[in-house]
């Protein structure tokens, strides 16, 4: 049995050919991302330039390539390359006076898509509905896009008479209270890159700024008081009072305003009251207090 059992395990062992199982490199477990701080993106280009936009997102102001640069650990000349495309595009606008670079009227274009999208317009109908019933006038929330703002929510009070300002309309920014509202909240930078001169005012009705010294003017006034008006601007006959709606990084978001006809007996101070608590509910519900 002996000899029998040898003679097998050398007829076997002539006919067997070693075959390795253990590839020469390790192969990746493609089912857990790797989300080491090792870990580099597939497209590096695409990777900053939205660490780049984010950052400007975040500032109070225009700032700086440099300070870009440093804060993202970016090589200042990429910083420039990206920042130069971006501008191209719209996204980012460059302050040659101030050696700065702020966020262009493209980034605004996204925030109205996403408010297009409905998150805002969900959180602030409600708010609105119940504003046009105290108020007994008709309420509407905006946000910017550009240098106009676009109309998300509209709630018109009974026997009220109709307004321009129905869900998807744009109207100038400067003319309206909700705009006057954001744009007064917005650095004096990224204001002048809105307005640089004259020809960037539209007119409606003959009144409202129609140069950038007006628009500083009527500005200051509006942060002086926290709360924006504008009187026949958009429509003869009617007036308005809008407060601003800030995100959790104080940014204007949106605005709140209440619309009614200018020869009514109504408070506007009292209007702007109302708006005022409309606004800042809506402020609690998007930063999720």
């Amino acid at each position: 049995m002996v000899r029998f059992h040898r003679r097998g395990t050398r007829r076997a062992r002539a006919a067997w050919h070693p075959v390795s199982v253990i590839p020469d490199t390790a192969i990746p477990d493609t089912s857990i991302p790797d989300t080491s701080p090792a870990a580099k993106p597939k497209v590096p280009a695409a990777d900053q330039t939205l660490r780049v936009l984010t950052f400007l997102a975040r500032q109070r102001g225009p700032v700086a390539a440099q300070t870009v640069a440093t804060a993202l650990s970016i090589p200042r000349s990429s910083v420039y390359h990206l920042l130069h495309a971006m501008a191209g595009h719209g996204y980012v606008v460059h302050l040659e006076a101030e050696r700065r670079w702020g966020l262009g009227t493209a980034a605004f274009e996204l925030a109205g898509g996403y408010a297009r999208q409905d998150p805002l317009a969900r959180l602030g109908r409600p708010l609105v509905a119940g504003l046009a019933d105290r108020a007994g006038e008709s309420a509407h929330l905006a946000v910017m896009t550009g240098r106009d703002v676009l109309y998300i929510v509209e709630e018109r009070a009974p026997r009220r008479p109709a307004l321009v300002t129905d869900v998807g309309v744009r109207l100038p920014a400067h003319l309206t209270a909700t705009g006057r509202a954001m744009l007064a909240l917005l650095p004096a930078g990224q204001v002048r890159a809105l307005y640089p001169d004259a020809a960037a005012f539209a007119d409606r009705t003959g009144r409202g700024p129609r140069r950038p010294r007006e628009l500083r003017e009527l500005l200051r006034a509006v942060r002086a008081r926290g709360v924006a008006e504008e009187d026949g601007e958009v429509t003869l006959g009617l007036r308005s009072v809008g407060v601003a709606v800030r995100d959790h990084t104080g940014w204007p978001a949106a605005a709140i305003a209440v619309t009614w006809p200018g020869d009514a007996d109504r408070d506007a101070a009292e209007l702007a009251g109302l708006a005022g608590d409309a606004a800042r509910a809506l402020e609690r519900r998007i930063s999720g207090r």
